[in-house]
């Protein structure tokens, strides 16, 4: 007797087989390892973005994004500046554990490209675990050195970047170039995009640093003279070495400060292929369309996978180097049309991803560095981004504003679309993140402070493992965020805070960037907030008004303690030495010091 079309037992066999296709196809896309394209946009506000609340500025590629993929709302840098954010996105580790916090407001990122220092060769990155899986590795953009944000008189900043040094001992060496940190490709910038970069604009190093550069350079040179004087006397000896070495390194700052005047342009905005200058300077007014036509070449030579691309964009840091098609585009000024321009960049991408029908197979990722920047000002025109509801933005060590960023994640074979997640997060997550899709193993002799996504991208996890988060402001720990386990509260409690300039502002208008140490406020007790009901970090909590004050506050103080425990001594890259610029590690086409040479092909991408 022929069985009824209803026959459950059928429909379960159907049912059961879809079932297992549709797993097997999960697995199939996870066993194959996909391709990887990082997308990080440089002090960009989490608030300029149509997805995360704003209605000014156009962002339908990023936006699509967001749509066809997972959106964090509590991403987080691991610091609110350039160099160490990066150096904590590739490690997976606080910037303080590879010495790249600094100990001075002076030195918080390189100012020079031909400076010592730089992310040490003993800090493994994500691209190294995956180029051992087979990965092919590539990065375009730039390598960031420069990170201020800049003051009404002078807007400063540079754009994506690499941001982790360049040469050690000679100007050949490239013992911190990308590919001797797992990239097999790099097209970009190894300094950043700086005012100075544009041939209109007047040199843009601050006024202070110039001062300061030039007080010790004043303080040097008059010290082997005041050596030199009791050595001829004969009234005590004195080792001409001594003399010798305080007159060298005033020569150095001096050298410093003189350049800071003249040949800025042409010492740091140079492009470059792999270990070859191919430009310097840069020309400014093209580098957004031949980075994209890199980051497509890469996309057409490596198609077959698996493949990282990082791609660090030049968007949306002052100057705002914005192509003429772009200008008057948004309804939010030069920065708006700068980050419409990004925008743009974005979607060449992901069509390429689609051409190539690959879409399904990658996981694309955006994200920012760090907050918009406050201070940046051209005139009465602000140049910075927004910062949303939340306080603070670049530079400021612990306020939401500096360390709250986007983060998207699309996967379409792997991951929900549309799915929002409220946890905290960090940009050192991608480390173990990247490690776990690629089939690597994470380091065993050293600490990893990212956790991988997974399971909370996957909905397998219903809250972030990160149970603290330590906010610092160079070597300076100025708060922690703690998610309770028991609960859906999260609390960060403020041991240090930035004098704000002038006094009652909302930032650091007169110095141009908030400082990590001297003019801040050290709290006794600490300012402790409830973020995930405030914020915007305005209702200051103490004892008198909360109940939970002193245990929640034994509890962050247990885990500080904790946490220091873990921290090792190691060489400070961002020291006062490593910061000046040194003849013999300036790259140079051409003749030193007047470098030059155009060696880069004239093929443009045609903008909307």
């Amino acid at each position: 007797m022929r069985q009824p079309l209803c026959d459950w037992r059928g429909w379960q066999w159907v049912l059961l087989c879809c079932f297992c296709v549709g797993m097997s196809s999960r697995l199939v896309t996870r066993s194959s390892r996909p391709n990887i394209v990082l997308l990080m946009a440089d002090d960009l506000g989490v608030g300029d973005l149509c997805c995360y609340g704003n209605n000014t500025v156009s962002t339908p590629n990023i936006d699509l994004l967001a749509s066809e993929g997972v959106r964090l709302t509590q991403h987080l840098a691991a610091a609110s500046m350039c160099t160490p954010s990066r150096a904590a996105f590739l490690t997976g580790r606080y910037p303080i554990r590879a010495g790249m916090a600094s100990s001075s407001d002076v030195n918080r990122d390189f100012p020079w490209l031909a400076g010592s220092g730089g992310l040490p060769a003993n800090e493994t990155t994500f691209a190294e675990l995956l180029q051992r899986r087979g990965y092919r590795t590539g990065l375009i953009g730039t390598v960031p050195e420069l990170c201020v944000c800049g003051s009404k008189a002078s807007p400063v900043g540079t754009q994506g970047k690499w941001h982790l040094g360049l040469s050690c001992a000679s100007r050949n060496d490239h013992c911190y170039h990308p590919l001797n940190h797992g990239f097999d490709y790099f097209y970009g910038m190894p300094f950043g995009l700086l005012g100075d970069c544009q041939a209109s604009k007047a040199p843009e190093l601050h006024r202070w640093l110039r001062m300061k550069l030039w007080l010790s350079t004043a303080a040097l040179g008059l010290l082997p003279l005041l050596l030199l004087v009791p050595r001829l006397a004969g009234w005590f000896p004195v080792p001409w070495g001594l003399i010798v070495l305080f007159a060298v390194l005033a020569m150095l700052f001096f050298l410093c400060w003189f350049s800071s005047y003249g040949f800025v342009r042409r010492w740091n905005c140079i492009l470059m292929r792999n270990h070859e200058i191919v430009q310097q300077p840069m020309r400014e007014d093209k580098v957004s369309s031949l980075l994209v036509k890199e980051a497509l070449g890469f996309i057409e030579r490596y198609k077959r996978g698996p493949f990282l691309l990082f791609f660090a964009f030049l968007h949306v840091r002052s100057p705002l180097i914005t192509r003429k098609k772009f200008v008057g585009h948004s309804k939010y000024g030069l920065y708006g049309d700068n980050v419409e321009e990004m925008d743009w960049m974005v979607g060449k991408i992901l069509q390429a991803l689609d051409q190539e029908r690959l879409a399904n197979h990658t996981l694309v990722y955006f994200t920012s560095d760090n907050g918009g920047c406050l201070e940046v000002q051209d005139g009465a025109a602000r140049l910075g981004g927004w910062n949303s509801v939340y306080k603070g933005g670049r530079g400021m060590g612990g306020w939401e504003g500096g360390i709250r960023v986007p983060g998207i994640f699309r996967w379409p074979a792997v991951l929900e679309a549309g799915k929002v997640i409220h946890g905290a997060t960090s940009l050192m997550d991608i480390f173990p993140t990247l490690a776990y899709i690629g089939g690597a193993m994470l380091p065993q002799d050293r600490v990893i402070d990212g956790r991988n996504l997974m399971p909370l991208l996957e909905g397998r996890a219903a809250h972030s493992d990160h149970e603290f988060l330590f906010h610092y402001c160079g070597v300076h720990l100025h708060a922690v965020r703690w998610h309770q386990r028991d609960c859906a509260t999260a609390w960060k409690a403020h041991f240090v805070t930035p004098r704000l300039s002038p006094e009652g502002a909302g930032a650091c208008y007169r110095s141009g960037l908030c400082a990590c140490s001297g003019a801040v406020t050290h709290h006794d007790p600490p300012l402790l907030f409830d973020i995930s009901r405030d914020p915007a970090e305005a209702q200051e909590l103490n004892p008198d008004n909360h109940p939970a004050f002193d245990s929640v506050m034994k509890k962050i103080g247990a885990a500080v303690r904790q946490h220091r425990k873990t921290l090792t001594p190691v060489p400070q890259q961002l020291s006062a030495f490593n910061a000046l610029w040194k003849p013999w590690l300036q790259p140079c086409c051409g003749t030193f010091p007047f470098c030059g040479c155009d060696r880069e092909d004239d093929i443009l991408l045609a903008a909307p």
